[in-house]
């Protein structure tokens, strides 16, 4: 019987299925796992909102020039500057010859009622400890490699700032276009609805329902174009540019666990080196610094009492007994270094974990992409199905809607999925310290 009524009715049939099944098909096109930056833009025909947020596309940027990119805008550049003009001054001050400062002093003495003058030049040159000079080398290589390893791991966090910023804008996208697809169907809908009320073939009723989902719609619309327009916001924040790369998927690589030669523990463990070798120095010095001293004096005048001579004597000045002054200042030192290595344990428990997860999330997804896939594809064959039925009158709008509601979150979901397993994979690298 549903057949015979179909043909019974051509005209009104034709004009019903190209109204319904014309978006179906469109929906029903297989899209690629990522929405590419090429596609950013040419959907977007109308706002909501008038404010826009513009991403221009730019094919010859790279992922890895993003980041380069990136990181010279980066705050925390100025930071590793300053390490390395840090480990540049040690390493010149393991180059003296001298401990420190050389002091020099002119004296000056006159004794008039006997006629006498005296004058006194004296050198004053701090001595390198027994072992210290060597330890302001070590600790001069320590700074210059923290701070090598401090900048590749800042990088790596903004690796994963930029990955996380991309993927959040493709999905915001795949939601937006999903939004607006959902909304030109409604739209549609209405005006066929309108048209079957104004012929009296529905009821009132049914008009104002679809108004009401279609009002529904615009809504959703105009909430996935504002965090469409978010996403994008903090990604020109991040990044200080507009422009995308054209493919920035990556290729997943699988690490059973990470090592000490993660960025990020590299980092921390070689603060914590230079820690050490600061410490090290410190000790060295000990007491305090030893000194050589040289001076002149010369004694004239015109009384018979003056020698009428120049005087030269060197001698060397040793500290000792200033252990308890030292002391506190190791004893900071110490605090700062066990502090370096309480953090490399909760980080190495937190980069444990990330991976964890990330390897965790990269099985679900691929899971349940297959599924939501198969969801998809049933569900687009039902919606066909139930938009013929409503076309001859078969079944109900309400049930229309729900149906279409159905497959449209469906549809959703199985894109979300595609995009989130590509999200995923760049994750996983983030997690186990592998650059782009």
């Amino acid at each position: 019987m549903f057949f015979l009524d179909v043909f019974r009715k051509p005209a009104p049939w034709l004009l019903l299925v190209s109204v319904f099944l014309l978006p179906a098909l469109l929906l029903a096109l297989p899209l690629p796992a990522q929405a590419l930056a090429s596609d950013w833009l040419t959907s977007e025909t109308a706002h909501a909102v008038d404010h826009h947020d513009p991403i221009v596309i730019d094919a010859t940027l790279s992922l890895v020039k993003l980041i380069d990119l990136t990181m010279e805008k980066y705050p925390d550049t100025t930071w590793l500057t300053a390490l390395e003009e840090e480990a540049a001054a040690i390493d010149e001050r393991s180059k003296s010859w001298t401990a420190g400062a050389t002091q020099a002093s002119l004296g000056y003495q006159s004794i008039s009622s006997f006629k006498l003058n005296y004058g006194t030049v004296g050198l004053q040159v701090p001595l390198w400890n027994l072992g210290q000079r060597d330890a302001e080398h070590q600790l001069a290589s320590q700074a210059e490699t923290s701070a090598v390893a401090q900048a590749a791991a800042i990088k790596l966090r903004v690796a994963g700032l930029v990955r996380a910023a991309l993927w959040d804008m493709d999905l915001a996208k795949i939601r937006y276009e999903q939004a607006q697809a959902e909304l030109g169907i409604y739209e549609r809908l209405l005006s066929s609805i309108q048209r079957r009320v104004e012929l009296g073939d529905l009821p009132r009723a049914d008009e104002l329902l679809a108004r009401s989902e279609l009002l529904q719609k615009r809504s959703t619309f105009t909430i996935a174009e504002a965090e469409l327009m978010h996403s994008r916001k903090r990604y020109t924040s991040i990044t200080q540019i507009n422009k995308v790369p054209l493919y920035y998927e990556e290729v997943l690589v699988p690490l059973k666990e990470f090592g000490q030669n993660h960025p990020i523990l590299a980092a921390i463990n070689h603060q914590i080196e230079h820690k050490q070798a600061e410490l090290n120095t410190l000790k060295a010095i000990g007491s305090g610094q030893s000194h050589a001293i040289a001076g002149l004096l010369t004694d004239e005048g015109n009384d018979a009492r003056s020698n009428k001579a120049e005087f030269f004597n060197v001698g060397v000045i040793v500290p000792f007994g200033g252990s308890a002054h030292a002391q506190p200042h190791i004893a900071a030192i110490n605090v700062e270094l066990n502090k370096l290595i309480a953090e490399r344990g909760q980080m190495n428990r937190s980069l444990e974990q990330a991976h964890h997860e990330a390897e965790h999330n990269l099985e679900v997804n691929r899971v349940e992409l297959d599924t939501a896939n198969e969801q998809k594809t049933v569900s687009e064959e039902l919606l066909t199905m139930t938009r013929l039925a409503f076309s001859v009158g078969e079944i109900h709008l309400l049930d229309l809607l729900k149906i279409e509601s159905r497959t449209h979150l469906a549809i959703l979901y199985a894109k979300e999925r595609a995009v989130m397993l590509q999200r995923d994979k760049a994750l996983y690298n983030q997690a186990v310290g592998m650059m782009p």
